[in-house]
Formats: C-alpha cells, structure tokens, sequence
C-alpha cells in the first residue's frame, strides 16, 4: 500500500509511504541492484549502515542461477541473502529483450536461448510471476516487453500490445500473502502509445506503475519526455517507478516530476572501473592527478570510504588491482546516491524542494561516460 503524504507546491516532486510485507520504505527511494542475490562489492551490513531501504533483485538471473529448486530449498531470497529489509525483482523482460541474441515472440511469452551456454529457455507472464512468487519478493514486476528505442512505431505498437496482455496474464497469476504487483508502462517516445498502455493498466488496478522503456540509449531529454508523457496517467495514490535509472541529476529530474522510485546498477558498476561520483558529478580515480591527492574523494561525504581513505590511496589500490579500492567506491557511490535520496525527502518535507532542485542541477556537470544506466547492462 503506496500512502502519498505530502506534494511539492512548485515542482511535482512527492513524499510518500509504501508499505510491504518486510517493511515500510519512504519515497523517494533509490533501490541498490542486487542482481545475483548481492549488491556487488557491499555486504548487508554495510547496506543497512548506508541506509539502505529496499533493494532490486533479478528474475532472470536468479532462474539461471542458482535456479529455482536452491531458492525454494532455502525458503525464498530474503533467507537466501539474509536481506530482511524488502525486495523488489523485476520480471526478466527487460534481460529477455536485451540479452538474447536470439528468440521468439509467442501468444504466452518467449523462447530464447541462454545468454550463458545457449541452452533453450521460455519466459512468459505466467513463468515470470512464478519465480518472483518463489523468490518471496515484496514487490513483483509484471513481464513486459521493452523494445529498443529507436525500433520502428510498429514495432512499439506491438510492444504495448503485448505488455497489456502480458500485464493481464501476471495479474492472473498467484502470489504468495503481501506480495504487491506492478505494471510496467511501455511506448517509446509515442505519446499515444504511452497513454494507451497507461490507461490499460491502470484499469487493472495493480499496487503500482512503473514507467518502462527509458534510459535504454535514448538521449536524456527524450528519457525526460517519456517520463513526462506518462506521468499524468498514473494515480496519484500509488507509487510511480523509472526502471533503471540513473544518475543523481537524472533522479533528481524525475523527482521534480513525479517519480517515487528508482533503481540503477551505475554506483556499483562504474566504481568497479575507478569512478566515483559526487554531486558535482562524477570523475575518474585512476588518473595521475590524484596520485598525491590527499584528500577523501568527496571533502562533503561521511561514508566509511570518505572518513578513512584518500584518493591517493584509492587510486594505488585501483591501479593495481587491490579489490579493497573498488569495494570502497562502491560504498562511497552507493552511500551518495542513498544520502541525496534522504535528501530529498527532507527538502519535500520542509517544502525546499524547489530550491534544492535548481541548486542540485546548476551544479552538477553530467559524464557522457555514465549517462546511459542501461545501455551496456548485464547486470540486471
């Protein structure tokens, strides 16, 4: 249940309440990707110091391995983990669509071969709600299918086409006690489109809508648009989700319009490559400028990464291979984006979110390293 407790009087941006079977999760929320049963570098520990609310895991990934006979024997993915806080997984239709070099669209679902040893595979509504219903997830994510962005307009049709009916499948399916469903809206850039699928699914009164389809290699304003297009055709009373986003401008962008929930795998990911962001924006550790920089990699950060190590050190570890220097970025980024999150929230509570969001985006310098979250993702 998504309770919407307070809205910006300038922007959209909306404090909110999701309650879930494990927990109750404030919004805005960026959820770290636990794509294989773990947020790569971080344990639960430090997960749960960061401030941690709820955190992705992966529908496909988790089937292929360690399958689903494991993840029953241990009695679902919270004990498998030993994650009590809640989970959220995603239906495997994005990995499907973007994974499989090559496949076959059914009525039911899809056939397609393994992206790990080529060994033949079918996920459909049906397929995909009964692993996250063996996963115990809190919240499930319906199968739908995202076409790459510059696909023809027909080829989108028959994208939102199959995600009604695929989204009217999952909705069919069981579920084990709390386990609240979303719908996932798709369209491209189409206005029409957009609309068309959102209305659908909200006439199936699903716990909450998220809005697919972005940051797949578009350009950031026409990510920004979908986002925009889709938006007024969501209920007001149930929490609005951008899959696979983004950087902290690009959250903060989507706050101010609307948007409660964000998952992204780019604190991990490109920490793993030495660069760490900041709310300036983001810059690359292994350089020779920072081989005497004595100072934390963000003098306004109090992560443990922050609190303890240089850059110069991070650096040395980084270059030659010490893992100690990715884990710590990987804290430090991850620590980052939860921190503007809580942020966040504060600034819509106190009703300075206006002024937060102008100050937040006039300072920060985007990457072209990192502004597509999903382009080249394996990890979710």
């Amino acid at each position: 249940m998504f309770e919407l407790l307070q809205i910006d009087s300038q922007t959209k941006a909306r404090l909110g309440k999701l309650t879930t079977a494990h927990g109750v999760v404030d919004t805005p929320v960026f959820m770290p990707v636990g794509t294989q049963a773990s947020v790569k570098a971080l344990d639960p520990r430090e997960l749960l110091e960061m401030g941690t609310q709820i955190i992705l895991g992966n529908t496909y990934h988790l089937n292929i391995r360690p399958g689903l006979d494991i993840l029953r024997a241990a009695g679902g993915l919270h004990r498998f983990m030993n994650w009590e806080k809640p989970i959220l997984t995603d239906s495997g239709g994005f990995q499907v669509f973007s994974l499989a070099k090559i496949r076959k669209i059914k009525p039911h679902g899809v056939e397609f071969r393994s992206h790990l040893d080529g060994s033949p595979l079918f996920l459909g509504p049906k397929e995909a709600m009964e692993i996250q219903r063996v996963l115990g997830s809190d919240i499930a994510m319906v199968f739908d299918e995202c076409p790459p962005h510059d696909a023809p307009a027909r080829e989108q049709k028959l994208a939102v086409e199959r995600t009604i009916r695929w989204a009217r499948e999952c909705r069919e399916q069981p579920r084990v006690d709390g386990q609240l469903v979303f719908g996932i809206v798709q369209g491209g850039s189409n206005a029409a489109l957009r609309e068309e699928c959102a209305r659908a699914l909200v006439a199936m009164d699903f716990d909450g809508y998220a809005i697919g389809g972005v940051s797949v290699g578009e350009p950031e304003a026409e990510m920004l648009k979908a986002i925009e297009i889709t938006e007024p055709f969501l209920p007001a009373n149930q929490a609005r989700y951008a899959m696979g986003l983004g950087t902290p401008a690009q959250m903060i962008e989507l706050i101010a319009r609307g948007v409660d929930m964000f998952d992204c795998v780019l604190p991990t990911r490109v920490a793993r490559n030495g660069t760490a962001f900041t709310r300036r924006g983001a810059f690359g550790l292994k350089g020779g400028a920072y081989k005497a920089d004595f100072r934390p990699i963000d003098e306004t950060c109090d992560c443990f990464a922050c609190k303890h190590f240089t850059r110069a050190y991070l650096r040395h570890l980084l270059n030659v291979g010490e893992i100690l220097g990715l884990r710590m970025v990987s804290v430090h980024n991850s620590h980052l984006f939860l921190k503007i999150m809580a942020d966040v929230r504060a600034a819509i509570a106190a009703g300075t979110f206006a002024a937060f969001y102008r100050d937040f985006i006039a300072d920060y310098v985007p990457s072209q390293r990192v502004l597509s979250a999903r382009q080249a993702e394996i990890e979710r």
